[in-house]
């Protein structure tokens, strides 16, 4: 369903991190459906580095792309100027820094000072909407799914800089904001959370181990299909665009399927399909990983490492690929992912395609690796 403004336009978007996981699926998801009247996307990467796949190769075309470091006030113009004096309708902003275990200052840089300049430029330029990509790990873990106004308490450092961006641009006079707080995104394509732990049972299973997690088998690792969290981001703004502007306060989602995620479901899938033995260390184990975790971290790391490599080039993979079984030290925390996004569904009227990950959706993953020659 297309949007139409008020001069009975389809709305202009732009996209800042366009050519990241979520900004390269939401672009292509608003160029198949015709949903705007012109497309921007901003990235710091030249499209042919970013390992896009063919399907993208038209939604993130060069003509629609501008390269740009968004956290430079210089480039702000160049970001935002339009033909003619227009402005944007929608902005939203898939970018920052979204690895995790980097030091703070670069997450204060290139996450929390890109969200508080684009932010600052849409409130000046009077954008209709401004979306901002947050994550669910702003809250203060717990196994009880968290809601929109529980405690917070953000458990890594790429949430801690998320959440000053989403409480300084809630601050900033006219800025049309909404916060959508993302669990674990996963999908074809995907190199982050999920597909370490399939590069892991990859390993693994080239060489007859057993697959075994840290911590309790309960501990929440929700997540979100791509596809869903694309729909959601669109569904915000055009939800947001019929309400009176201007809402207060800010209006906040967590975005995350129906299947409540823990580690043993992924463990099961992973023993299903790799057909590996899987299981959990004991608490003595994880009490050990607990005081000692960048010794179990390094551990961890070389033992799935050079194999890792060594499959890639049995397979004749050469290229460089995103895929690695490099386990982050923040990632392995004892830290429940766990959140409730029924507000979302209730205030809006947003329903889910893909309620749960399972075994098919895993596999198309792997499916997608294996098409761009990226799956040993």
């Amino acid at each position: 369903m297309a949007s139409i403004t008020a001069s009975g336009e389809k709305p202009s978007v732009l996209i800042i991190g366009g050519l990241g996981y979520t900004g390269r699926h939401l672009t292509k998801y608003i160029h198949d459906n015709k949903l705007a009247s012109q497309i921007r996307i901003i990235d710091k990467h030249l499209p042919e580095l970013a390992w896009l796949a063919p399907e993208f190769k038209e939604a993130c075309s060069r003509d629609r792309f501008i390269q740009a470091d968004a956290a430079q006030e210089k480039s702000l113009p160049r970001i935002f100027d339009r033909e003619g004096g227009a402005e944007f309708d929608y902005v939203f902003n898939c970018g920052g820094e979204t690895r995790f275990s980097q030091e703070e200052k670069v997450y204060e840089l290139r996450s929390y000072g890109l969200s508080l300049a684009v932010g600052r430029e849409a409130a000046k330029r009077k954008i209709k909407c401004f979306i901002e990509i947050s994550t669910g790990m702003v809250y203060k873990p717990d196994s009880v799914p968290r809601k929109e106004s529980d405690k917070l308490k953000p458990w890594s450092n790429l949430a801690k800089w998320k959440l000053k961006a989403e409480e300084d641009l809630a601050k900033i006079e006219g800025l049309n904001l909404v916060v959508m707080r993302m669990a674990h995104v996963y999908g074809p394509y995907t190199s982050k959370f999920l597909s370490t732990a399939l590069c892991m049972a990859r390993v693994y299973q080239s060489k007859g181990k057993d697959m075994r997690f840290l911590w309790k088998e309960d501990l929440r690792t929700n997540l979100v299909h791509v596809e869903d969290s694309t729909r959601a981001l669109w569904h915000a703004v055009e939800w947001y665009i019929k309400g009176p502007s201007g809402k207060r306060p800010t209006p906040t989602f967590n975005i995350v399927d129906h299947g409540n995620t823990a580690q043993k479901h992924t463990a099961q899938l992973i023993h299903e399909i790799f057909n590996i033995e899987t299981g959990f260390h004991g608490t003595l184990i994880s009490a050990f990983a607990r005081l000692n975790l960048d010794h179990v971290v390094d551990e961890v790391n070389d033992e799935t490492l050079d194999p890792w490599a060594e499959l890639q080039q049995a397979a004749g993979i050469s290229q460089t690929t995103p895929l690695t079984p490099y386990m982050e030290k923040e990632l392995l925390k004892d830290a429940d992912l766990s959140l409730d996004g029924s507000l979302f569904e209730k205030e809006t009227g947003f329903t889910y395609k893909h309620e749960k990950m399972t075994k098919e959706k895993v596999e198309e993953v792997i499916e997608s690796y294996k098409r761009m020659n990226w799956w040993p």
